[in-house]
């Protein structure tokens, strides 16, 4: 599908079987790519055939990258389509795990939320953000619809603001705040005769709009590229044109973390890292018949692999272990590092 295909003029159905099909050509990014596939089985209001393919991902023997993920769509996809009691039993398991990635909460607080079950929703996003928010750091891109959510539906509960009302106050970009974007009295503007209330609601919708375009134009993490260390060996070995780029694996790895401190310092949101392969990067140069020698192909093969889905999040959500593959937690590694180096 091109991107500035009109949504309304999208064959949904044919989008998700060529999804699948592609997926069968690099299984390596099956999940990402089944994933899309669902969600347009979703929009084309094919319900169960998305569940089966939540299904094919969930007793795919290949371990998934994000799990909860899956199981918190399948949730909300099955309860729209009238299995209440499995979804909420997916949902509770998914609450239990207490996943490390915001997402599956997000979606599964938002499922409760469209079900009318407020108070539980209210729970779900407050449980997220006190497991995923840092404590003496700016919140992670990822983890501001987890703010804005609990906003949402703290507002339509008449709950007065506490201090993670206020601070999704200060992340919220749009010219509306979002106490008049979560207002529950919207509704009835919707309805209203009056032409200043009509007024009103469109100017709101407008900014809303723009707060969603500002999340789309970015589906993707800006993402750096990390090589491991075997794979930097190899990557050097067959390209030594490309030990000018990379004098050594620890200089490496301490550009990767200085490169995203600077981006977030400059305000840019959505920060991730991807991890390279030489056989995955030889096949990309391949494809875009330039030298795997070029370091200018890069920024675009990492580019590439987050539009794959491949990318982490940047920085680790809370006692999450560092990207750089050690083992330890980020706060005991890169990010203890570079407190050291400041």
């Amino acid at each position: 599908m091109r991107p500035d295909t009109p949504a309304e003029n999208v064959d949904h159905t044919a989008e998700a079987a060529r999804l699948e099909r592609t997926a069968g050509l690099y299984p390596e990014d099956a999940e990402a790519l089944l994933l899309q596939a669902a969600a347009h089985l979703e929009l084309a209001d094919d319900r169960p055939a998305a569940s089966k393919l939540y299904d094919r991902l969930l007793s795919s023997p290949a371990a998934l990258e994000n799990p909860y993920l899956v199981r918190a769509l399948k949730a909300s996809n099955l309860w729209e389509y009238g299995h209440e009691a499995e979804a909420r039993a997916i949902i509770e398991g998914v609450r239990a795990a207490s996943p490390r990635d915001a997402a599956p909460w997000v979606i599964v607080a938002e499922a409760l939320e469209a079900h009318d079950e407020l108070e539980a929703a209210q729970e779900t996003f407050t449980e997220g953000v006190r497991l995923l928010l840092p404590e003496d750091a700016q919140p992670p891109y990822s983890t501001h619809p987890l703010l804005f959510g609990r906003h949402r539906v703290r507002r339509m509960l008449g709950v007065g603001h506490d201090d993670w009302d206020v601070l999704a106050d200060t992340l919220h970009s749009s010219p509306v705040s979002l106490d008049e974007l979560h207002d529950p009295k919207r509704v009835w503007s919707l309805g209203s005769d009056n032409p200043a209330e009509l007024a009103a609601e469109i100017s709101r919708l407008r900014a809303e709009l723009g707060t969603y375009r500002e999340a789309l134009s970015r589906p993707f993490p800006v993402a750096v590229l990390h090589w491991p260390t075997s794979e930097l060996t190899e990557l050097l070995s067959a390209y030594p044109t490309l030990a000018e780029e990379y004098p050594s694996h620890e200089e490496h790895l301490a550009t990767i973390e200085a490169s995203l401190r600077e981006l977030a310092a400059s305000g840019t949101p959505n920060l991730g890292i991807v991890t390279g392969t030489v056989p995955s990067y030889e096949a990309f140069a391949a494809s875009e018949g330039v030298s795997p020698g070029d370091v200018a192909l890069l920024p675009q093969y990492a580019t590439t692999l987050a539009a794959r889905g491949r990318a982490v999040v940047w920085p680790p959500q809370r006692g999450a272990v560092c990207w750089c593959g050690s083992g330890r937690t980020y706060v005991e590694c890169h990010r203890a590092d570079q407190s050291k180096g400041a």
